[in-house]
């Protein structure tokens, strides 16, 4: 019970930031839209988008202090590099991500979000299947 509580409680919170963000600054809370501000040098200082990305990679840290994680990764730094940027390159070729599609657009109705989410999340099912029970691997 305390699990569904606590993923609850993130997703209420994740959906008052992202109301909360649009609401405030008029922008979707797309997370790959954020780094792109970010890492944009003439808007670094200029946007609210440093302020939500630190809350993102702070407050994890904050919890683990309070709470102990039960998180086993199960693969190799070299994977999730790979992983990575393969996920930085979708986020182009969708024009957003999970966050900015799955998230923020499903909400506002997007014919496009949700087309664009039911793609990566079909891709997502396809991709685990065939690594976990087809490739043999894990």
């Amino acid at each position: 019970m305390y699990d569904y509580l606590i993923s609850f409680m993130g997703g209420l919170l994740l959906g008052v930031a992202v109301v909360g963000y649009l609401y405030i600054h008029g922008r979707i809370a797309g997370i790959s839209g954020l780094v792109a501000q970010i890492l944009n040098p003439q808007m670094i200082f200029k946007t609210p988008a440093i302020w939500f990305m630190s809350g993102l990679i702070i407050i994890p840290f904050i919890y683990g202090l309070f709470i102990q994680p039960e998180i086993e990764l199960n693969t190799s730094p070299l994977m999730m590099i790979i992983a990575g940027l393969l996920v930085g390159f979708g986020t182009r070729l969708g024009s957003g991500c999970t966050s900015g599609h799955g998230i923020c657009g499903i909400s506002r109705l997007s014919k496009r979000s949700i087309l664009a989410t039911m793609s990566f999340m079909f891709a997502g099912f396809v991709t685990v299947y065939m690594i976990r029970h087809v490739a043999g691997a894990f």
